[in-house]
């Protein structure tokens, strides 16, 4: 239990430090576009697979999240990251961020998913 635990607190400070890297401009464009995405995504307090559904709720925090952390890990300049690394370890005692921005695309994606599937049910019920 105490492996999970070390394992979570080391991915939310190499999420922290991909955001410090996302910010620098010596990260190439490409990094810094899915970086944004990536630490939007793992700061939101919504999934955009809630967690009440079974098995495949939990697939993006434990697989999808790392999966795409360990990718974007790969694109960053080892000096820029360390560098992060370093800065995100002594920011991590103020508390975890969150994006707003990334609650609203998510709600705004679970709406838009709402109203197909009403108007979806409302052409199967005129048949």
């Amino acid at each position: 239990m105490q492996s999970l635990k070390q394992q979570a607190r080391k991915l939310k400070k190499e999420t922290y430090a991909i955001y410090l890297a996302c910010k620098d401009p010596r990260t190439p464009w490409y990094a810094r576009l899915l970086a944004g995405c990536v630490v939007a995504y793992a700061f939101s307090p919504i999934d955009l697979i809630p967690d009440f559904i079974p098995i495949i709720g939990y697939l993006d925090d434990l697989i999808i999240v790392p999966l795409l952390i360990w990718l974007v890990l790969k694109m960053i300049p080892v000096a820029v990251l360390n560098e992060c690394r370093e800065k995100a370890e002594a920011a991590m005692s103020q508390g975890k961020p969150s994006s707003k921005i990334a609650v609203v695309i998510i709600v705004s994606i679970w709406i838009v998913l709402g109203i197909l599937i009403i108007i979806w049910m409302a052409r199967i019920l005129k048949r």
